[in-house]
């Protein structure tokens, strides 16, 4: 493919049609942030002790047949044991008083045979509540966000394929279909079973929908734009669905209303199919000229500028970008590419589970998982803001190594918070030391800012294979050269 931004120089980078598209794939975002940490509230534990089936039992032996435990250095109800209710009903016949007539220590106790009673101080339902999910079933709990996870990590692997096969625009309707229907699907689950396999569909359309509405803005868009796009235009449409989210379950407190409420979004963005185009880019790639053309076209007509005769005059359906056939593997054949792509997927994977692990932890911050999950997302704002001036501005191999040097040491410093258990610092330094172990390899990244960039994987191949890891003043002063002068 010849410079498809040049080519499309003449449409500019800010008209009518790149606004259409940049503000509603950047709207179609925000069911993602509504979604993907929904289980912070579904799958929340309430406070829970043993149901008590009504007894003819005095008040002290009903405020005393749940024995108190030390948790954390706290003295509180335990969660899933009483005192043997036989024996607890015969004692307060005899009319002995507990602590008094009777060791409390000395008596059997049981299990929760008659279920579990939950608090509704904060919920009136949650899906620990609603299947019992503690106690010898709360592996459970836990494997339900897991579940939903899986569902990104197949979504990763499969959405690009799909999208090259298919194109980007039907996968990514198809994939935000596939994320409201299962979405509302959840709200019906008979069973803790069904549920999971669900919402682990769920989630892989919403990574999927992501991935692929990043992906179709990134290659329509241009130059600045695209920049803004990827930085911040994708993101602060999933911190607004994030910082919706709290405020939603605040009103709606049981599980079933809250799922009902966050799948309803995905229909309105149905229209969205009459105003989203195909990427030209992909169909250029696949060659089907034509089709990409007639795209530039009508978006020449809509930014009310002229289009030349033939806009893709340099492009040839046997170009060899297009002999050699391209898959994930291309990714891994050469040294160059491989290691970007090695080092690439480690820096992701370090700032994924940072950020998903500190995000859906909000709930036990305060004591009102509302506020702490709202403020999550609020504090995602201003890091998107700064991420695009930093992409601007800065070289981004270096900035990518201050943010992750900036996290890791912030992990690290959160074992100076008091009143904490010493175990409860394990997952902060793991994370930590994963963002550190990061940086220092993005010291092997090459540097792209004031760089155009490869358009295909035969441009990346030809570059370089990586050197030492060495940032001189040199290299560094080039980029900032290029952006005076372009000043």
């Amino acid at each position: 493919m010849k410079d498809y931004d040049e080519s499309t120089a003449f449409l500019g980078q800010w008209g009518r049609f790149q606004q259409v598209v940049f503000f509603l794939l950047s709207a179609s975002i925000v069911p993602n942030g509504l979604g993907a940490f929904s289980v912070v509230f579904l799958t929340d534990i309430p406070r829970h002790h043993c149901l008590i089936p009504e007894e003819n039992l005095t008040q002290d032996w009903h405020d005393a047949i749940i024995p108190i435990e030390v948790v954390n250095g706290k003295r509180e109800q335990s969660r899933c044991s009483r005192y043997r209710l036989d024996v607890v009903r015969n004692l307060s016949a005899q009319g002995f008083i507990p602590g008094r007539d009777v060791n409390l220590t000395d008596l059997e106790q049981e299990g929760c045979v008659d279920g579990w009673s939950y608090s509704k101080d904060i919920y009136q339902s949650t899906l620990v509540s609603e299947f019992d999910l503690v106690c010898s079933d709360q592996w459970k709990q836990p494997f339900t966000s897991t579940a939903c996870f899986l569902g990104f990590l197949v979504g990763s692997f499969i959405s690009g394929q799909l999208s090259d096969r298919f194109g980007r625009k039907p996968v990514f309707f198809t994939t935000m279909a596939v994320q409201t229907t299962f979405s509302f699907c959840q709200a019906f689950s008979p069973s803790w079973t069904v549920f999971t396999i669900l919402i682990f569909f769920n989630g892989l359309g919403q990574i999927s929908n992501y991935v692929s509405g990043f992906v179709l803005g990134t290659e329509i868009l241009t130059g600045d734009v695209r920049v803004i796009f990827s930085s911040m235009g994708v993101c602060l449409g999933y911190a607004i669905g994030y910082m919706i989210l709290p405020l939603v379950a605040f009103f709606l407190r049981d599980w079933k209303s809250l799922l009902l409420a966050i799948s309803l979004p995905g229909v309105l963005y149905i229209p969205f199919w009459w105003f989203i185009p195909e990427s030209p880019r992909w169909l250029l790639s696949q060659g089907r000229v034509e089709e990409a053309e007639a795209i530039v076209r009508k978006a020449a007509k809509t930014n009310r500028v002229e289009a030349p005769t033939v806009i893709f005059k340099d492009y040839s359906a046997h170009d060899d970008d297009l002999q050699e056939h391209l898959n994930v593997i291309s990714l891994v054949k050469t040294q160059s590419v491989r290691s970007t792509t090695v080092i690439l997927c480690l820096v992701w994977f370090s700032l994924s589970i940072g950020y998903y692990g500190l995000s859906l932890n909000t709930s036990r911050l305060h004591a009102n998982p509302y506020i702490s999950c709202f403020l999550s997302a609020a504090a995602e704002v201003p890091a998107y803001m700064s991420c695009w001036l930093a992409l601007k501005y800065f070289p981004r191999r270096l900035s990518v190594i201050f943010i992750l040097l900036l996290g890791g040491v912030s992990l690290f410093l959160i074992q100076l918070v008091p009143e904490r258990e010493s175990f409860e610092y394990l997952p902060y330094i793991i994370l930590g030391t994963l963002a550190v172990v990061s940086a220092f390899a993005a010291l092997y990244l090459p540097e792209s800012f004031g760089k155009p960039l490869p358009q295909t994987i035969q441009q990346m191949q030809k570059r370089e294979s990586m050197k030492c890891p060495c940032i001189t003043r040199k290299e560094y002063l080039k980029p900032v050269v290029h952006l005076e002068s372009r000043l």
